[in-house]
């Protein structure tokens, strides 16, 4: 059983990814910018799936489909948080202007001593979540992720930070489980997306800008594992050099009960996707799943 986004190849080549980590730094990143504009025009004319995915978001977000110009500046904000990705990997938070709001619910949740789960989505760039980090001292961040679906990915942060990597969790390991825990236990931060499905058993439908959608209920079911508290965490780019991070709680405790666990989960999950629906409505061009959401999985 395949997911829709898991039918879509990961674009680019362990070349590719070379020659952008090397030109990002060798160039320095408003050289590197003006060279997102004719890798986005390429894009936008070659890729009829993601566009069609784009148009039935805007349909949901605005009502109407989107101009040729939006899907261009949708795209250039795509490329230009993929290029920053590689700044985020190398420490170089200072590039950046990032205005944080909700610091202190995280530092209330983390003074409990128990860690958390920070959840986020394909919303904005989850990279910047390490400028939390650094934000306050000693904070261990580690970050699940389907390492499998995203060998390229992967093989970017083991270019950039080696360091980094070692902080990756594949998720579904043998150890998955422990390394999490461990890393609750020293009062750390583990990193989830709650947007995207491994697989359709694992999902409850959502209502999510006016329509329902799957969500995967991983990040629910581990809260209520772990007894974590469970943050949730948007990184919004609002171009040049800036980015927004929110953190909101979610709940101190996600608790699902024997006998009307489904209904628990369900609950818990919808509390996500209006999160993620609000703002996408403050950031429409920070989605960044391009393919159909609202398409059943098969």
């Amino acid at each position: 059983m395949t997911v829709a986004w898991k039918q879509q190849a990961e674009r680019g080549s362990p070349v590719a990814i070379r020659l952008m980590a090397w030109g990002a730094q060798a160039l320095g990143r408003s050289l590197a910018r003006a060279l997102l504009y004719p890798i986005c025009l390429y894009y936008l004319c070659g890729s009829r799936q993601a566009n069609r995915a784009l148009r039935r978001y805007y349909e949901h977000l605005q009502g109407h489909a989107p101009s040729w110009l939006v899907l261009f500046r949708h795209y250039r904000s795509f490329a230009a948080t993929i290029l920053d990705r590689v700044y985020c990997l190398r420490g170089r938070f200072d590039l950046f202007n990032i205005r944080m709001y909700g610091l202190d619910v995280l530092d209330g949740v983390l003074t409990q001593g128990r860690g958390c789960l920070l959840v986020g989505s394909h919303l904005g760039s989850f990279e910047v979540v390490r400028a939390v980090g650094l934000s306050r001292e000693q904070i261990a961040v580690k970050v699940l992720m389907d390492e499998q679906n995203a060998p390229l990915f992967r093989a970017l942060i083991q270019e950039l930070n080696p360091a980094v990597a070692e902080t990756v969790i594949q998720v579904g390991g043998v150890d998955t489980m422990l390394q999490v825990q461990e890393c609750l236990a020293r009062g750390g931060v583990v990193g989830i997306m709650g947007d995207r499905l491994l697989a359709e058993d694992q999902s409850v439908r959502c209502e999510f800008l006016g329509e329902g959608a799957a969500f995967p209920t991983g990040s629910v079911r581990l809260a209520h594992a772990v007894r974590a508290p469970v943050v949730l965490f948007f990184g919004l780019y609002r171009g040049g050099n800036r980015y927004d991070i929110h953190l909101e709680l979610l709940s101190e405790s996600v608790q699902l009960s024997a006998d009307h666990r489904q209904d628990d989960v369900r609950r818990w999950t919808q509390r996500y996707a209006e999160r993620l629906a609000h703002y996408s409505r403050e950031a429409p061009d920070n989605w960044f799943n391009f393919y159909d959401f609202w398409q059943a999985s098969s």
